[in-house]
């Protein structure tokens, strides 16, 4: 079984690693349920979703019924408006055939525009607080891609008092001595204010390049089980840090066995060689 963390804020009591539901997107309701089978298994107690997540909503649904009080259920909106947001948050409780989620989170939040219209007046943060005071979701969080999104973080944090936070976390952006600083003071920050943290992309190895993708996933992954099992214990070294799970679901049980067998880092040295060996990238350009 995967050991269970404080998230955060909210007292309940997640799996580390936490299923992305990305996964979902473009399967069918079959491979759906089966890697519901899978979840209850290894212990999983905690799913995060989003609309943009293709019919990943559509798929969860009729898991709902028979599974709601065994998840802390978690989806996003990517609307920047107050009325568009509103609107996207009861098309998702309709899709996910849910009266309420436990966490609503602004998806995708990095983009300095994007954050203006979406935190200011008329914004879609506005959407988010009406939500949770109309008991349409327990609590509130942020996520985002991309180097400047710690940073960014960090700023939101400062504007609203989120109850969690998203960010990619591996060992190639841990090289980036920039990114690193932004990432530990935010990750600092919640854990003065106790606010979760979520890790994304602990298994990617780049951008899609020469090799032909053959994953359901925009990066290409580690694919052999000794990188993903490094990768997965490398992030979960980090005792407040979640690890939300690759979007293929060939790869999933590599990466929940992997967690259901934690016990301690592979150390940045071993990460270091495994980068080395597979060519490991960035997937988001040159670090600034």
């Amino acid at each position: 079984m995967i050991e269970k963390r404080r998230f955060g804020r909210t007292g309940h009591m997640s799996t580390a690693t936490i299923f992305g539901a990305a996964a979902l997107k473009n399967v069918s309701q079959d491979d759906a349920d089966r890697a519901l089978d899978l979840l209850l298994r290894y212990g999983v107690n905690h799913i995060d979703t989003a609309p943009r997540y293709g019919d990943a909503e559509l798929r969860i649904g009729p898991w709902m019924r028979a599974h709601r009080q065994d998840f802390f259920l978690a989806t996003k909106t990517g609307q920047r408006t107050r009325g568009a947001a509103r609107d996207e948050i009861r098309r998702s409780l309709d899709r996910l055939r849910v009266d309420s989620v436990d966490l609503l989170q602004l998806h995708s939040l990095a983009h300095p525009g994007d954050w203006e219209t979406a935190m200011g007046p008329g914004g879609a943060l506005e959407a988010a607080v009406e939500a949770r005071a109309e008991g349409l979701t327990r609590f509130i969080g942020v996520t985002g891609h991309g180097w400047t999104i710690a940073s960014m973080h960090r700023r939101s944090l400062e504007r609203f008092d989120f109850d969690s936070v998203l960010m990619p976390w591996n060992p190639v952006m841990y090289e980036s001595e920039h990114y690193r600083e932004d990432f530990d003071a935010v990750c600092a920050l919640c854990e003065e204010r106790d606010v979760a943290v979520q890790t994304i992309k602990s298994v990617a190895r780049g951008p899609w390049a020469t090799t032909e993708p053959n994953r359901n996933t925009w990066y290409q992954p580690f694919e052999d089980p000794a990188d993903i099992e490094q990768a997965v214990h490398w992030v979960l070294a980090g005792s407040r840090l979640f690890l939300n799970t690759v979007g293929d679901l060939d790869l999933l049980p590599l990466v929940l066995d992997a967690a259901s067998r934690f016990e301690a880092s592979p150390g940045d040295d071993a990460m270091r060689a495994v980068v080395e060996a597979r060519r490991a990238t960035a997937l988001f350009g040159i670090a600034t």
